[in-house]
């Protein structure tokens, strides 16, 4: 029984340490990755982006109006995700305000 306990308290130990380490290591990890999203360079790839998909929307026959309707749409699901993911509690953005 003694045993069972000290197995026991040494696998709590080793899920706390590992959870501590984690603790410190993801808000850094996803930090990185929205740096890489958020960069200016991401901003201009973005801006290609929406330039594409409203030329695509012509080239297949979509009216001017509609094809603007549709990439303003387009870019707000963008920047609404960009939103989300700033305004997270893990992000360095939401902790900065």
């Amino acid at each position: 029984m003694d045993e069972h306990r000290r197995f026991a308290s040494k696998d709590a130990q080793e899920v706390a340490e590992i959870f501590e380490t984690l603790s410190t290591k993801i808000p850094d990890m996803l930090n990185g990755i929205l740096g890489s999203l958020f960069s200016p360079e991401a901003a201009s790839n973005m801006g290609k982006a929406v330039a594409e998909f409203r030329k695509s929307l012509i080239e297949g026959g979509i009216s001017e109006d509609e094809a603007m309707i549709m990439t303003r749409s387009y870019l707000g699901t963008l920047t609404n995700w960009k939103n989300i993911v700033q305004d997270a509690p893990w992000s360095r953005h939401h902790r900065e305000e």
